[in-house]
């Protein structure tokens, strides 16, 4: 990164991040005028007192007698009821504005994630994206909830009281400025070295988290491979750099609360001196007056320190909202266009791949190599191939995954760039080799494939895709909690109800890479056959390994360094000699040539 790319942007406004909070408060309007009209009523009670004591060294205690003894302490005692109601519902709506606002960007957050494209997770790890939604939120709602409260609570302290003791003793006020000038010229220079450092130390805790997420999610190949201990030594040098920079944040921070307080009782002691000598040698103030001064300068010193505490906090949260903003700004490179192109109504399933090259993001050398397809609705075609021939990148482009670098991909003649995403993948239904299911019961997942799916319709597609026999010995039947990601499964148990998802979402387009990996043979033969009922009349494509779950195909699509290298039908392509044929004598032996 450039010296300008580091510098000309962060030190605009240190504070410009926390601007993104603006419009989730607006959207609250009648707490946020609640916690203001609160807030102001607390601090105004809260310099009311001033005037109580005032009033009670001059004119209570000064007059011996018990009648102005009695009035001087019932206003005390009114003021201190005001500032106890005023600072109660202060807080509970500063802190109710807080909360809402922290939930209001939480799912805004979640809502952008959720819409990013795929190469987007090519340079973020979800890891990371999971702290900035939790680690970095927790800071701003810490900020929202409280520190506001507490900097506005303060400011608000400092000015007023600065008003007051200007109509007290205007002489005596200018010491006091000068104090709360010499105590904010350091924290605005100790700040961007705090902001600085928690971008940094958020950052590293990031990387520590995203680590942790890699490998628990594969735990079971960490334990298989005997890697535990070096995986958690590489988790504890993430900890411990993370924790390296948090002690600096916080060496900064403990510099600054020095030097303040420092500030404060020095300033302090200095104001005292000088109002001794008005009231003591010069008589040029009373008592009470004297009082009331120096609980205004105790007050605003006060403030004035705990707002060097709260700045620390704010640039804490400047820098998780920066975090937070990046993934708010980014914006998918998959997206609909301005006005998108309808599909036809039903949609056919009559697909063109023309001249289609790509490569992902990133990396270099192309998956897919001008390479030209045409599925013609209601075909079953299987893409069979080596590893890494752009099989299941056909799938990837088909669902608009990606966008292609050259080339365009038609369905029933609408260029997918021209369509919505969202109505393109209405269209499909997936089988994954990985077959991802959600924690929740039997009958959720199955519903994952269409929300408002009848238990009937649930029940055909479990029994459909060979799940139902299981289902039904499981405590709960359909309705059983399956666990995170649906790990009381095994792995052919989990690919069944995955097919049963596919089949409840009843799409014209049925796209299976590798959908029945995870099955045994006999599983295999009968989910065979499930999904050649499901592909009746369906435009279906099918990649597969096992050359057995292709035989029944219309045309079998053969792929190799990303283009077609032959097509036709299993007897043909048997006996062609080519690359199909090396396969099949692989997997059938020489009796299938």
């Amino acid at each position: 990164m450039s010296q300008d790319d580091t510098t000309t942007p962060r030190r605009r406004p240190a504070l410009a991040p926390l601007a993104r909070l603006m419009p989730y408060v607006a959207a609250h309007r009648g707490d946020a005028t609640l916690a203001g009209l609160f807030l102001l009523a607390s601090t105004g009670s809260t310099l009311g007192l001033t005037f109580a004591v005032r009033t009670m060294a001059d004119r209570g205690f000064a007059s011996h007698t018990a009648v102005e003894v009695d009035a001087t302490f019932a206003l005390l005692a009114i003021v201190a009821g005001v500032l106890a109601v005023s600072t109660g519902g202060r807080f509970f709506f500063i802190h109710r504005l807080g909360e809402r606002v922290t939930a209001d960007l939480r799912a805004a957050l979640y809502d952008r994630v959720v819409t990013l494209d795929q190469g987007y997770f090519l340079k973020l790890r979800t890891g990371e994206v999971l702290s900035r939604m939790t680690t970095d939120l927790a800071v701003v709602e810490a900020l929202v909830s409280a520190t506001v409260a507490v900097a506005l609570r303060n400011a608000l302290t400092v000015f007023g009281a600065l008003a007051v003791m200007i109509a007290v003793n205007p002489r005596l006020t200018g010491f006091v400025a000068l104090i709360v000038v010499l105590i904010l010229a350091p924290l605005f220079a100790v700040g961007r070295r705090v902001r600085r450092l928690s971008v940094a130390a958020q950052s590293e805790f990031a990387q520590a988290v995203g680590y942790a997420g890699e490998t628990l999610d594969a735990l079971e190949t960490v334990q298989a491979f005997g890697r535990e201990t070096s995986v958690a030594a590489r988790f504890r040098e993430a900890v411990e750099s993370a924790f390296r920079v948090s002690v600096a944040r916080i060496g900064a921070r403990a510099a600054m609360t020095v030097l303040v307080m420092a500030l404060v009782a020095g300033g302090v002691g200095l104001v005292l001196w000088r109002a001794s000598l008005d009231v003591f040698v010069a008589r040029s103030m009373t008592t009470g007056a004297l009082l009331q001064f120096v609980l205004l300068a105790v007050l605003a010193a006060g403030g004035v320190g705990s707002l060097g505490e709260a700045w620390g906090d704010v640039q804490k949260t400047a820098g998780a909202m920066e975090r937070i903003a990046e993934i708010l700004d980014a914006e998918p490179q998959i997206r609909a266009p301005a006005r998108p192109m309808a599909l036809p109504n039903p949609v056919q399933g009559d697909i063109v791949f023309d001249q289609v090259s790509f490569a992902y993001p990133g990396r270099e050398g192309l998956v897919l190599d001008r390479f030209n397809l045409h599925i013609r609705a209601g075909e079953r075609v299987a893409l069979v191939g080596p590893s890494g021939a752009g099989k299941s990148t056909v799938l990837r482009l088909l669902l608009r995954f990606y966008d292609p670098q050259a080339g365009r991909i038609l369905l029933d003649g609408v260029d997918l760039r021209d369509a919505d995403p969202a109505a393109i993948r209405a269209a499909m239904a997936l089988v994954s080799q990985e077959a991802p299911l959600f924690s929740g019961s039997a009958a959720d997942n199955l519903r994952f494939g269409r929300e408002d799916a009848s238990g009937e319709r649930l029940l055909r597609a479990a029994q459909a895709a060979q799940a139902y026999a299981f289902l039904e010995t499981l405590p709960g039947g359909m309705d059983t909690p399956l666990g995170e990601r649906a790990k009381t499964l095994s792995g052919g148990q989990k690919q069944r109800l995955a097919i049963g998802r596919a089949l409840v979402r009843d799409a014209p387009i049925l796209l299976l890479d590798e959908a029945t990996s995870a099955l045994d043979a006999e599983n295999e033969h009968l989910i065979q056959k499930a999904l050649a009922d499901a592909m009746a009349g369906r435009t279906s494509i099918v990649i597969a390994h096992r050359l057995s779950t292709v035989l029944a195909a219309d045309r079998i699509v053969v792929m190799e360094a990303g283009r077609v290298v032959e097509t036709g039908v299993h007897a043909e392509l048997a006996a062609g000699g080519g690359l199909y044929a090396r396969l099949a004598q692989l997997q059938f032996g020489m009796e299938a040539a």
